[in-house]
């Protein structure tokens, strides 16, 4: 009964950590690489699409990407909404493609994306805190209502608990590595 409880939740476990792995992407290091740019929401003809379904997004240069629309109307779009991001990008229109020069980062932004990557990372830990604390909830319920045993209840607890160690040493270890690449000059 308990086990069941936790293989039902573990899904939201692996949401939080896939969820950061994605979050991390998005945190530019030195080089360029396409995860920084493809999930980025371009208001396509009035719908929202990610950038990787209307463009073709490549690395020619370590500190360069290239991004060419495959509707060349949809170029100045796709140019408003890597100037409206959050990532602080400058892209450049030949009218064909964007190309967008990374510039090199200092130590003080480089520590900023520490930051950032730290601030993501207890996010995910929190997402996993809270399927905890549901799943613990659960439990002492069906404790309380005589569904399980006492001895099952701190159990399952046990059980839980290396659950969600897991998935934090998971998140532990992308932050990491993200740290890694961000300070490697």
């Amino acid at each position: 009964m308990v086990k069941e409880l936790i293989e039902d939740k573990k899904e939201s476990f692996e949401n939080a950590v896939l969820h950061f792995a994605d979050e991390t992407a998005k945190i530019r290091t030195g080089r360029a690489h396409p995860g920084l740019v493809e999930n980025l929401m371009v208001d396509y003809y009035g719908t929202k699409t990610p950038l990787r379904q209307i463009a073709s997004i490549n690395i020619p240069e370590a500190r360069q990407i290239l991004i060419q629309p495959w509707d060349k109307g949809s170029l100045i779009l796709i140019e408003a909404a890597i100037r409206e991001s959050d990532l602080g990008l400058n892209p450049g229109n030949d009218g064909m493609a964007l190309r967008i020069t990374l510039p090199s980062l200092t130590e003080e932004t480089r520590k900023d994306f520490v930051k950032a990557l730290n601030q993501r990372a207890e996010e995910a830990r929190i997402v996993v805190r809270t399927v905890r604390e549901d799943i613990w909830k659960d439990i002492q319920e069906r404790e309380k209502a005589g569904d399980i045993s006492e001895d099952d209840k701190f159990s399952g607890k046990d059980e839980l608990q290396k659950v969600v160690d897991e998935h934090n040493q998971r998140i532990e270890v992308l932050r990491k590595k993200k740290e890694e690449e961000i300070l490697t000059v």
